[in-house]
């Protein structure tokens, strides 16, 4: 796993809808600091779905590699368009850089 090459599928994937930092805006998506951890559809401030509130999980470098494969089909009703990474080493190397860039 590659931090630094999850930064750039992030910057080319991520980057439009989402921020990372702390106190970062939201944008199209939520800011993603303090990902690891934490609920799904729970980041104040944001406008999430109900399926995104409901799912009920808890973000791990596990559960984000099932939904980073096919967002929609891991939360139906999400209103995420990211279509997902295929390619197990991508996902791989973006969970290195958001556990790395989201604490």
């Amino acid at each position: 796993m590659s931090a630094k090459s999850g930064a750039k599928i992030f910057k080319q994937r991520c980057d439009q809808c989402h921020t990372v930092e702390a106190g970062g805006k939201h944008k199209t998506g939520p800011n993603l600091n303090g990902l690891i951890g934490s609920k799904t559809g729970q980041k104040a401030g944001f406008s999430y779905t109900d399926a995104n509130k409901s799912k009920g999980i808890t973000w791990t470098k596990e559960t984000l590699d099932v939904y980073l494969t096919n967002p929609k089909k891991y939360i139906p009703g999400t209103k995420m368009v990211f279509a997902g990474l295929k390619k197990k080493k991508d996902r791989d190397d973006l969970i290195a850089y958001l556990v790395k860039s989201t604490k």
